[in-house]
């Protein structure tokens, strides 16, 4: 489901939810952002929404200076936590767009499934100021596609959604589609818009399987989810775990991956 505006508040209301069960990134793509640019105890990173620490831990495990940016009161005591052991990490907590960060400094500034929150010219044109001539900002994130085995069981996914989610946002039902290449290159090219030069982009794919109930705890860390009213949501849930378990009891999902690289 595509993430409402205004809805960035929700994720800090179930950090430890979201921390266990929002995947991480697969090795290919660490792979390729490290051909890209090499990391280690030398370089200077920040990570621009850190959330459950998803794709910090690959990171800082180059031994790098890694400060990371995360509005979340939850999710920032969450991660001083988790990574309590690196001397190497520190955390900001506050919006990206509002703190204010030394020019010409960074040789790499990412962000994990959370770039989209920030609004485009702000974002772009912040992260170019601060990089040093060669420096690398690196966006990707995860685009999940619900099970294409058992189109019985998404077509009665899809019927449950018009009754609960599409009419609690007065909205018609979007014709879900996986995310492209094309989509992909699109994302990638906003960044020669700001400067970028070099300009690369990745897919890659993955598939994961939930029982009913963990799907519905999945479910219940992503924003327009949360943001339903609570009695709604909770009939909705059930009617998605009694969907799933009347086909079967599972629900896999595919996942693309995309990675965008650029260069200051």
């Amino acid at each position: 489901m595509p993430a409402l505006k205004g809805l960035g508040w929700t994720f800090d209301t179930v950090a430890s939810t979201y921390e266990k069960l929002r995947p991480g990134y697969v090795e290919e793509l660490y792979q390729a952002l490290f051909d890209y640019i090499p990391i280690d105890e030398n370089s200077n990173v920040v990570e621009v929404g850190s959330g459950g620490g998803q794709a910090t831990a690959p990171m800082l495990r180059t031994g790098c200076k890694l400060t990371a940016v995360e509005c979340g009161e939850q999710f920032s005591e969450l991660l001083k936590d988790k990574f309590r052991k690196y001397r190497n990490f520190s955390i900001i907590t506050g919006k990206f767009e509002d703190i204010i960060f030394e020019d010409n400094t960074f040789d790499l500034v990412f962000s994990a499934s959370a770039f989209h929150w920030i609004p485009e010219k702000t974002g772009y044109e912040k992260v170019f100021s601060m990089l040093k001539n060669g420096g690398v900002f690196a966006r990707f994130a995860n685009h999940p596609y619900r099970d294409k085995g058992k189109p019985a069981l998404s077509e009665e996914i899809d019927e449950i959604y018009d009754e609960y989610y599409y009419k609690f946002y007065n909205k018609k039902r979007e014709a879900l589609t996986e995310y492209t290449e094309k989509q992909a290159k699109d994302r990638a090219m906003i960044a020669g818009k700001y400067g970028f030069k070099d300009i690369r982009y990745a897919l890659f794919h993955r598939e994961r399987i939930f029982s009913a109930k963990e799907y519905i705890e999945l479910l219940g860390t992503y924003s327009d989810h949360i943001a339903i009213e609570k009695t709604i949501r909770q009939k909705f849930f059930l009617k998605i775990e009694e969907a799933i378990n009347s086909h079967g009891g599972t629900i896999t999902i595919y996942d693309t991956i995309d990675l965008q690289l650029a260069k200051k």
